[in-house]
């Protein structure tokens, strides 16, 4: 993140559509008996100053030692979670190049580690397809790169062995060069995140690759 910080600075235009919150992401992808895909469990890990922010706004860990009661624990819990109609979660799920069907957040999660909010939701898939032999490929990204994501934490499939997983990252260079491209078509005054630039963020966006092969 800091490499894309960096060069991001490096970008001559006067306005840049650049992200205002980071977080960590990782994923549990979970399967039936049978090696079915079900769902696929994602943990969010809030930077420390957004987290900072939330929960100054919602009046929690007010003395700021990272430790929430009963009361406050539930209070966090699911503030992420309310998305509107549309919104994917930030989240482009495929099997060998088809979308998947998920559905909202279930089962969710939220804690406060060391200054930073982790959150983790489930998100069932429609028809629980055949994971074995297949490529499941996940980004993480927003579309407007008002939030980065990167895949920092761990990417796992329990009860499953020998799946190759491969984390591919973005190339920063034709990256930069896209959103150049994109920001040039705008007037010079206006903000690029009020132009609705189209998935400016996949240009930055890190995929995930998971394959499994037959035991």
């Amino acid at each position: 993140m800091i490499r894309l910080a960096l060069l991001l600075a490096l970008v001559p235009l006067q306005a840049i559509a650049h992200p205002h919150i980071f977080i960590a992401a990782g994923f549990e992808i979970v399967t039936d008996e049978q090696g079915n895909l079900t769902g696929i469990r994602t943990t969010w890990d809030y930077d420390e100053f957004y987290s900072l922010m939330i929960l100054e706004d919602m009046g929690l860990d007010r003395d700021y030692d990272s430790v929430l009661n009963t009361a406050e624990q539930a209070a966090l819990n699911g503030f992420d979670m309310k998305w509107v109609e549309g919104f994917n979660g930030d989240l482009v799920a495929t099997l060998d190049g088809e979308p998947l069907s998920l559905t909202g957040p279930l089962e969710t999660t939220a804690a406060l580690r060391e200054g930073r909010i982790v959150t983790t939701h489930l998100r069932r898939v429609t028809g629980t397809p055949e994971l074995t032999g297949h490529i499941l490929m996940l980004k993480p990204y927003d579309p407007t790169y008002y939030t980065a994501y990167e895949v920092t934490l761990p990417v796992t499939v329990p009860g499953r062995e020998g799946c190759l997983i491969e984390s591919i990252p973005p190339e920063i260079d034709s990256a930069l060069a896209n959103m150049q491209q994109k920001l040039s078509t705008l007037d010079p005054s206006m903000n690029p995140e009020d132009a609705g630039l189209p998935d400016i963020g996949a240009d930055f966006a890190t995929e995930v690759e998971i394959q499994c092969p037959a035991s």
